[in-house]
């Protein structure tokens, strides 16, 4: 219990102080956001009669702190550009967002201890493969592989449609159909890097001697490599994956963009290009809660897999 209450503490103390240091950044980025919504047609008088309005000739502390009350309390303003509020921005958007992290995470994790685990064992050819495989994924950006497999599934063969998004509650065949070159194009970047860690700490966990000492018991090689080496193994794995998250958000931003998502990658790119600055800190907010959850996940199984981490 005080392991999940320690990493509970870590994670709010993040998302507070990244909080702070993105509306920091972004309050100055965006210059003038009066003559930004107004247009360079407005008058001095007109700027200064909206920043009043929004409150954005408060100094900072102060914009900040308002703001952080009315997110404790599910208020995160309201678009300058519509009567949208921000909350109801993300709502509208978030699912589709994690349901690409969600699946993508999901994907990766099985699919690279998969690889990795069978590349430590088997050594040989499928061992440099999976160097082979890891460098060209380190290499290739997602938006690459994202126009391959369009170019190929999609125009050539016509089994996927290109661009397009349905809802799961619609039509959950069409939604997986459009749901997967976006996952395949983010799984293809993630999963060599996360094999390429559980390859590396198998090969440790493997030269180790309390594993030479349970083969001399007769314990059966599935039960040795699944039982007793993964379990000491997964922990680099996991970490790795979770490291992954933060890339797989990051190509989320382009992916969405190139498939026509209506996630929160796109409504970042959006409201960035006309200085949204309600929604784009939203955004980013919503981003920061999806790598806390995820990291506060991996931590809590690290812990199971792992009872040393929790009295550390």
């Amino acid at each position: 219990m005080s392991f999940l209450v320690k990493r509970l503490g870590s994670a709010v103390s993040l998302l507070f102080g990244a909080s702070i240091i993105v509306f920091l950044m972004l309050s100055p980025a965006f210059g003038d956001i009066a003559f930004n919504v107004l247009g360079e047609n407005a008058t001095p008088e007109q700027a200064a009669q909206l920043n009043t309005e929004l409150g954005l000739d408060q100094p900072l502390i102060i914009q900040y702190t308002q703001w952080l009350l009315g997110a404790l309390t599910g208020d995160l303003g309201t678009s300058l550009y519509s009567t949208q509020t921000v909350s109801a921005a993300l709502a509208a958007r978030m699912p589709v967002t994690v349901a690409l992290v969600v699946l993508v995470t999901l994907l990766s994790g099985v699919l690279g201890f998969a690889i990795g685990v069978a590349a430590a064992i088997k050594r040989g050819w499928l061992d440099r493969a999976l160097q082979f495989i890891a460098t060209l994924g380190d290499a290739l950006p997602a938006f690459i592989v994202a126009l391959f497999l369009v170019t190929l599934f999609a125009i050539q063969l016509g089994i996927f449609p290109a661009t397009g998004y349905t809802k799961f509650s619609t039509d959950p065949a069409a939604w997986a159909r459009s749901m997967t070159l976006p996952v395949l194009a983010l799984t293809v970047v993630a999963v060599a890097g996360v094999a390429q860690q559980v390859r590396s700490s198998m090969i440790a966990v493997l030269r180790q001697d309390f594993v030479r000492t349970l083969r001399s018991r007769g314990l059966s090689e599935t039960r040795v490599v699944l039982g007793h080496v993964l379990r000491n193994a997964s922990t680099t794995g996991l970490t790795s994956l979770a490291v992954q998250v933060v890339g797989i958000l990051g190509g989320a931003v382009v992916i969405e963009q190139i498939f026509a998502l209506p996630g929160l990658g796109s409504l970042a790119v959006q409201a960035s290009g006309r200085s949204d600055v309600h929604v784009v800190l939203g955004t980013v907010t919503a981003y920061v809660v999806i790598v806390v959850v995820v990291n506060l996940l991996v931590d809590l199984a690290i812990a199971w897999l792992n009872p040393k981490v929790r009295l550390s």
